[in-house]
């Protein structure tokens, strides 16, 4: 008689991935590296140190020396980490290659030599496009093929150059379980997973709306766990700092996204589908995840000099605040105007940080900030520092500025464009110098936005009491070039069932008045209890740009947060209440 045959084994029967974060931005916590090697295990650890602004510094870097572009910092951090890997075998997986991955290959090689760890280096290129005149930098967003294929080659170290966020989570999780480009549910999860670590500890209790409640005074960066099909677990190791829960997590998925498809260059993930759950003390677990096939085109950011910037902060103290600045308005508009020219951007700002009848000096002040922006140096040098200067004696009383103007200083602008997938070589450059180009997905979906999900039933009319807004919700912030992401979240789905109904687009302006005049498109994902708000414009050009007193929009959040609105009077008496989650 045959036997029958086996039984195949459950596809989680694997062994989880595990995969540190050891970087969120070019200058993070130095310590990091070697903290997330020595804290616990690892399979993989990764370094996010690329962000709109870091292109355009690698950039100007790379003007200075041809063989810079990358992120130096990284190798520092190797000449101890390298050891550490390799004594726990773990993989290093990084884009500090920046605008030259291959030369960072090669200076990695060249310090593992010298400290005599012996490593399999591999990076990946081809995102570099063609720079159209004007610009500094242009680079489209690779996924996680081409690191994939390095891994697979028994590459030790993964350099990259320009990659999604999330390309240094899926390629690692597809060599390991052997996803394909159609596995678009696993390859989803794995988005998501990496969206988690990209910021580093903010997955971990950093900039937290609810952070009074925990010890964030040292946050230990997060780890994944992930598995075969493509759910995931995000903790951090035993011992560290900081906190993982419900709230932490669900604030970095909402941060920096716009509407449920969240494409990239492997899959499209379906952000109205994630399910968050709790997997004991310090452990939430994503599921649930479904992926659609990606769009025909890539992202490419392409960054530019966009003109020269100057400031001046002026110090108005004590009594007639709103005079004293009218005087120094009207004085700088005489000054612009017997040079002849003013400035082709004047903004000015008078921001009321002064208190009646004051203790301190400093606390009996307000700030007036000026802020210029030409194509001509001379306009925003000399110019602007002269007429500040000659103000010193014949100006309001108690002049006195924060610091001396200074030349002015160069500015940088962002831009977003796309291209045909097929347009850019994805290479993966393997440990014995091989080139493998990596096929763009064979099958594509055009990306268009999302049906909005029915609403919950409103919450039952009831006594309501005005109130911060914080005091029931958190928020998280960011920026995408020139435009602004707001994503709130409640805990509870009593506060759910008010706040989508209360926090309408209509709601959201009028909090907010700088965002009136411009597009605010909301997104409602039921299954974080979450809004997601992008504000178009709200930015200008960027944070290269410093368009605006918050260039980043990392605080727009808390200012929502702050504002006052009627709340139902129940879910105050119930804020403090423990966090729970379907």
């Amino acid at each position: 008689m045959t036997a029958p045959p086996a039984a195949k084994p459950p596809v989680n029967a694997a062994p989880p991935l595990r995969i540190g974060n050891a970087s969120g931005f070019y200058g993070d916590r130095f310590d990091a590296v070697r903290e997330m090697l020595t804290g616990g295990p690892l399979d993989v650890l990764t370094g996010d140190y690329l962000a709109e602004l870091t292109m355009l510094i690698l950039g100007r870097s790379r003007l200075k020396d041809p063989s810079r572009g990358y992120a130096t910092t990284f190798l520092r951090q190797l000449e101890e980490g390298l050891g550490l890997a390799h004594e726990r075998g773990v993989r290093i997986v990084t884009n500090a290659g920046g605008l030259n991955p291959a030369g960072l290959a090669d200076a990695v090689r060249e310090l593992a030599g010298k400290v005599g760890v012996p490593v399999r280096v591999a990076h990946v290129e081809g995102d570099s496009i063609p720079v159209p005149d004007g610009y500094l930098t242009a680079n489209a967003y690779l996924g996680g093929a081409g690191i994939a294929a390095c891994l697979r080659a028994g590459a030790d170290v993964v350099v990259t150059g320009r990659v999604t966020d999330a390309a240094l989570v899926t390629g690692p999780a597809a060599a390991r379980f052997g996803w394909g480009p159609e596995d678009h549910d696993a390859l989803a999860g794995a988005v998501v997973a990496g969206h988690v670590l990209e910021c580093g500890t903010q997955a971990t209790g950093g900039n937290y709306s609810f952070f009074r409640g925990h010890d964030v005074r040292r946050p230990g960066f997060p780890v994944a766990e992930i598995r075969a099909d493509g759910t995931s677990v995000i903790t951090k190791h035993d011992g560290t700092g900081g906190v993982v829960d419900l709230g932490t997590v669900t604030a970095q998925l909402l941060y920096e996204t716009g509407g449920a498809r969240y494409a990239g260059p492997d899959v499209t993930a379906r952000l109205d589908t994630v399910r968050l759950s709790s997997d004991g003390p310090g452990r939430v677990r994503i599921s649930g995840v479904r992926g659609e096939a990606p769009p025909p085109t890539l992202k490419a950011g392409l960054t530019r000099l966009g003109g020269w910037r100057n400031e001046v902060v002026f110090v108005l103290t004590g009594l007639d605040i709103e005079d004293k600045a009218r005087l120094v308005r009207d004085q700088f508009a005489d000054a612009f105007a017997r040079a002849g020219r003013q400035p082709d951007d004047v903004r000015w700002e008078l921001a009321r940080t002064d208190r009646d009848d004051a203790g301190t000096e400093e606390t009996a002040s307000a700030l007036l900030r000026l802020v210029v922006r030409d194509q001509d140096p001379d306009a925003v040098g000399r110019a602007l520092s002269g007429a500040a200067i000659e103000l010193a004696l014949g100006s309001y009383p108690g002049f006195h500025v924060t610091a001396p103007p200074g030349k002015g200083a160069p500015y940088g602008v962002f831009e977003a464009r796309y291209v045909p997938a097929g347009d850019v070589t994805h290479v993966a450059v393997l440990p014995d110098g091989r080139r493998e180009v990596q096929e763009p997905p064979a099958r594509t979906l055009p990306l268009v936005d999302a049906e909005q999900p029915p609403l919950p039933e409103p919450l039952a009319a009831g006594p309501t009491r005005s109130a911060p807004l914080g005091l029931v919700a958190g928020a998280r912030s960011g920026d995408k070039g020139g435009d602004a992401n707001v994503g709130v979240w409640v805990r509870s789905d009593e506060a759910w069932r008010w706040l989508a109904h209360e926090l309408t687009v209509e709601r959201f302006r009028a909090l907010l008045p700088e965002t009136a005049p411009l597009t605010v498109v909301r997104q409602v994902l039921p299954n974080l209890r979450a809004l997601n708000f992008t504000v178009h414009g709200l930015l200008g050009e960027g944070v290269a740009a410093q368009h605006r007193f918050d260039p980043q929009a990392k605080a727009l959040g808390e200012w929502l947060r702050a504002r006052r609105l009627e709340i139902p009077v129940a879910l105050l008496d119930s804020a403090d209440a423990p966090e729970v989650h379907a």
